[in-house]
This record gives C-alpha cells, structure tokens and sequence, in this order.
C-alpha cells in the first residue's frame, strides 16, 4: 500500500471508472445481477474508509473484486450460521493476495468481463429501451436522473423501468458466460447504442461536472474498442468508434478557462487532438468502403469533415448537408433535421434554415438547443423581438450554467447591437 492518503476526489474518480471491471467480475464469480451490484457497494463502502487511512491499493480495481467478493461470501456465510463475520482487517489487508489478481485481471479471464455484462444487460426478452437503461445504470454507474435525461422521461419512469428490467433478468435463465457469436450479433445494436449514450453522458458535461464526467468519454472509447475486437468487420462499429474520438478530439478546445462553451467555429483548432482524429478518419474511410451504411457511419462522416477543415470558411458545408439528409433517410428524428438546419443555413441562408424547423417547435418545445437555435437563425434574420424570446425559452430549458451563459451571450448582442 502507498503511505500517502488519497485526494477524496481521487477516491471518487476511482470508484466510478472501476466500476464496468469490478462489477463484471463480481457478476461472472456469483452469476446474480443483484448480489454482484451489492458486493460493489460493499467494496466501495470498505474502500472508502480504508484507503484514506492506509493508502490507495496498487491496483484498485483487484481490490475491489478481492474485497466484494470476500465480503459476500461472509455475508453468505454468517447467513447460514456457517462462520461469523472475520475482522475487518483481515477482509482489508489484501497486500499478499493482491499481486495476483491484479496479473490475472489483464488475462483472457478478466478481459472481457465488461462486454459481458453488457451484452447481458442488452438480453433479447428485454425491450430495448429497457436494455439500455439497464446497462447504463448496472454497467456505467449512472444515476436515475442522468438516464432519464438521456431518455427525456421523468425520473420515476425511468426508475420503473430499470426495476422492471432487473426482474426480468432476475427471474430469468440469462446465461451469465461470455454470449456466443449468434447472441452477440443478436444485441449489437443495443450494446453500440448504450455505449454511445455513456459517451454523450461524459461530452455533455462541462464545468465542474467536466473533470469528474470527463472519464465516461474514454471509458465509452475504450469499451467500443473491445465491441470493434469481437465484430472487426462490422462497419457500424468502425463508425461508432469513429465518431467518438473525432468529437473526443475536439474536448481540450470546448471550453474556456472557466468552463463556458466555445462553439465549433469559434474553437482553437490547435488544440484539437490530430492524432484521434488522424484514426477517426482512417476508421470511417474503412466502414464505408463496406458499402453498408448507417447512422454512426454518417454521423462520424460528418465529424470527419469537420475535423478535415482548416478553418471554419474551408467546411464543406454542401457536403455536410447531403449527409445529414441520407441520415434522415435511414433514422428519421427531428434533432437530425435540427442539426441539418444548421448545415442549411450556411448553404442556403438562415430564412431556409427557418423554414425547414419551424415544423419542429411542439416535438423540440423542451430541447435547448432547439430555440438556441432558432434564435440564432432570428438574429441572423434582424426579427430582433422574435430571437429574443426564442433566447429566453433557451435559457429556461438551459440544463446547465454554461449553457446558459452560452444563450446570455447572444442576449447580450441583441442589448448592444
């Protein structure tokens, strides 16, 4: 153990990412949905008043399966009045046992623990919209109130479905080992889309949410990695992975030094991180050559143009446009035809822009970045009284400060200009 007591938000950081590993385990090793979650929260319960005493474990993910584990076998165990509960060091002081697990933790025993469970979490008998949230809350560690967001329901539908989601499996026969190729094909889609809303969760946080959100992008980047290992021809994969790292290219240019939102145009292109974005591109020219397109190929497209583009006045702005029309064709959603506007706007003018979302207002009426938007393009149009309003109910709907500042700083043009 190190002598020197961890930062308490170290500690945090720490639990949240080790989590997808620890709980995967613990799953493998009791084959129980619910046992495998209880023995986290134990572990991280132990770990919390362990390590700021004693120092942080070399590897903490080995000592939270170690500990988990140790701990439900005792609870087990005093249950069935077999033995009583050791004492408290001799579940904490794992220095012998520690070494060893952690070596085999990189072994083909431990590597796919995560894929596992998520590929569990997205079994056929759920619908799909529970698979999702089910693994976000069991894998990623979200809140209720972080998935209901991603989702737009309220908190207590979410929570009803999650529980729902959990019976089922409880109740079920879910095979609890590695799902063969077949079953795997079977919940591609669910998995890539849950790992894609992770992802969102942490490219959506700024400020102080930023540093302790943050992570989801790499640990969202990193599990795709291991979806794109078990499907290596599978385009869609291609495209999700390269999506994620142009948009996660962009992170250190997002946001200035205190934490307000610098918009794409107005971002220090130096910044950019050349060498996700180099393999963003090399991974999207290789899933379209399969000719299968869809979604994330599109998306990712659009994200490579972007990236491609020296300075906001070289964007192919014509070719972007007729991508987001082929994605419209193939998942027809009124944020796509949103974000198309956008495009429109540069190709055709704001008043075409206007007209191709002005249908849009009752399906977007509680989407921020809808009347950000439309504000936008009222401003460009010189209907000052209209952009006005249009940026209040921006700010209403803002769900965090820098999105509202982000709005004040328009409303602030309209004052001055």
């Amino acid at each position: 153990m190190n002598a020197e007591p961890p930062d308490p938000a170290w500690i945090d950081r720490t639990l949240v990412c080790a989590r997808p590993q620890v709980v995967g385990a613990l799953l493998r090793y009791f084959r129980d949905l619910e046992k495998a979650e209880e023995a986290f929260q134990e572990a991280c319960l132990r770990a919390l008043g362990h390590w700021p005493r004693h120092g942080p474990p070399r590897d903490p993910v080995a000592w939270l399966i170690m500990v988990g584990r140790n701990v439900t076998l005792d609870h087990v165990r005093r249950q069935a009045r077999q033995q009583p509960l050791p004492d408290e060091a001799l579940l904490s002081e794992l220095e012998d046992a520690e070494t060893p697990l952690a070596d085999r933790l990189d072994n083909a025993d431990y590597r796919d623990d995560v894929l596992r469970l998520l590929f569990i979490c997205c079994h056929p008998d759920l619908p799909a919209t529970q698979q999702i949230a089910l693994a976000l809350r069991i894998v990623c560690g979200l809140s209720v109130s972080q998935i209901a967001r991603a989702f737009l329901v309220s908190d207590s539908a979410m929570e009803q479905r999650i529980t729902r989601a959990k019976g089922r499996i409880g109740a079920g026969d879910a095979p609890f080992e590695t799902p063969g190729p077949l079953e795997r094909a079977e919940r591609l889609e669910s998995v890539a889309a849950m790992l894609y809303l992770l992802f969102n969760e942490g490219y959506s946080a700024s400020g102080e949410q930023l540093r302790d959100r943050a992570p989801l992008c790499a640990e969202a980047i990193r599990l795709t990695r291991l979806l794109l290992r078990l499907f290596p021809a599978e385009p869609e994969i291609m495209g999700l992975l390269s999506l994620m790292l142009l948009q996660h290219a962009r992170q250190k240019a997002r946001f200035d030094a205190d934490g307000g939102i610098i918009l794409l145009e107005a971002q220090d292109r130096r910044l950019w991180n050349r060498t996700m974005i180099t393999e963003g591109t090399a991974l999207i020219d290789k899933a379209v050559r399969h000719h299968r397109r869809g979604p994330y190929q599109f998306q990712a497209a659009i994200a490579a143009l972007h990236a491609s583009a020296a300075s906001p006045p070289e964007t192919d702005w014509t070719q972007i446009e007729l991508l987001y029309r082929g994605l419209e064709q193939i998942q027809p959603s009124p944020v796509v035809t949103l974000n198309r506007a956008v495009a429109l706007s540069k190709v055709a003018g704001p008043a075409a822009a206007l007209d191709l979302i002005d249908p849009l207002a009752e399906r977007l009426d509680s989407y921020f970045h809808y009347h950000g938007v439309r504000g936008a393009f009222l401003m460009q149009l010189e209907r000052r009284g209209e952009a006005r309003t249009a940026f209040d109910r921006a700010i209403a709907r803002a769900r965090t400060p820098a999105e509202a500042a982000q709005i004040r700083q328009y409303l602030d043009q309209l004052a001055t200009s």
